[in-house]
């Protein structure tokens, strides 16, 4: 999983995903391991993102247990069974804060930037 998680922060530096934090879950009520948490800056690029994000599941031989098809929306989600995926628009991200809820989620390096 590690080296899933290590790819998939790769996509998300090169496509320019703002702030990409990934969160432990596993020892939280959750049932999934990760949770991956990113902004993007238009509504296009949350749609790029997605899109991408959505090839590369498929491609790792990911689970693809659901994502959201539409546009338009402060949050989408892209369920991947150990990793859940949260791409929001700025105002999204701040409203809901999934970060501060799951405050004692550790927090993963991922890519040392």
């Amino acid at each position: 999983m590690e080296r899933i998680l290590k790819d998939l922060f790769e996509i998300l530096e090169e496509m320019e995903a703002v702030d990409p934090v990934a969160l432990d879950m596993s020892q939280t009520p959750i049932p999934t391991s990760y949770f991956v948490i990113m902004t993007a800056n238009s509504s296009i690029h949350m749609k790029s993102l997605r899109d991408r994000i959505v090839s590369f599941i498929k491609s790792s031989k990911l689970p693809l247990i659901y994502y959201d098809k539409g546009e338009g929306y402060d949050w989408m989600l892209i369920d991947a069974g150990d990793i859940v995926i949260h791409i929001f628009t700025e105002r999204g991200r701040n409203f809901y804060d999934l970060e501060g809820l799951w405050i004692d989620a550790k927090r993963l390096e991922i890519l040392s930037r």
